[in-house]
């Protein structure tokens, strides 16, 4: 009995923090659909089809947002499938992270109001950027729970967590490349991001084979 307690109070702390992170990313996806409006006027279906269409950088910088915040509340629930205690210095690496991704939606809406002009950075380079912060938040978080298995369960599975290890180190090296891109091209660094977010959606095949063996 005396070793269940412990274990009890400890999910209760976490489910609490995974509770208030999930309301964050909720409301950071809702921010983002709100930039996106109808056409005011269309006199005909080809007028409204051509209007549509000239909101591409819009729904661009959407998709773009919404599917990276996305993959990193999954990846943000995987985590936490390992990681079983809390204290404030993974609280406060939580907050910073969270307080990141309600950020999104402004360099989202400013990236679409710049992403074609071609000789403008600037937007693009406040949206890279702010990818990497979170990205390093994300591996900063992991690292600091992970670190000699601290806020872990004692009968963690090592080998998911030397996967993990091993699939976050990319994260930050990854952003950063398309950071570096936002100062030469945006288009380009805008969709490389879309693609990272589709990357860090699929769990590495370790990590995924042996949580099913557990």
């Amino acid at each position: 009995m005396s070793s269940e307690r412990p274990m009890s109070i400890d999910k209760k702390e976490t489910n609490r923090l995974e509770a208030f992170s999930d309301g964050v990313f909720a409301v950071a996806i809702t921010l983002l659909v709100l930039d996106i409006k109808p056409p005011d006027i269309a006199l005909d279906d080809s007028h409204l089809w051509t209007m549509l269409l000239e909101q591409w950088p819009m729904l661009l910088a959407f998709a773009t947002s919404f599917f990276t915040v996305g993959i990193v509340w999954l990846n943000h629930h995987r985590l936490f499938t390992h990681i079983k205690r809390t204290d404030t210095g993974l609280l406060l690496i939580n907050l910073l992270l969270l307080f990141i991704v309600v950020f999104i939606p402004v360099p989202t809406a400013l990236l679409a109001k710049y992403i074609t002009q071609p000789d403008q950075h600037i937007a693009a380079i406040v949206y890279g950027g702010t990818f990497f912060l979170m990205a390093c938040c994300v591996n900063a978080l992991w690292r600091y729970a992970s670190y000699q298995n601290r806020l872990f369960d004692k009968d963690v599975d090592q080998r998911a967590v030397r996967a993990i290890n091993r699939q976050y180190l990319f994260g930050p090296l990854l952003y950063a490349v398309a950071f570096g891109l936002a100062w030469l091209n945006s288009p380009t660094s805008i969709i490389f991001e879309l693609l990272l977010a589709l990357f860090f959606a699929l769990p590495g095949y370790p990590l995924h084979d042996r949580e099913q063996k557990v």
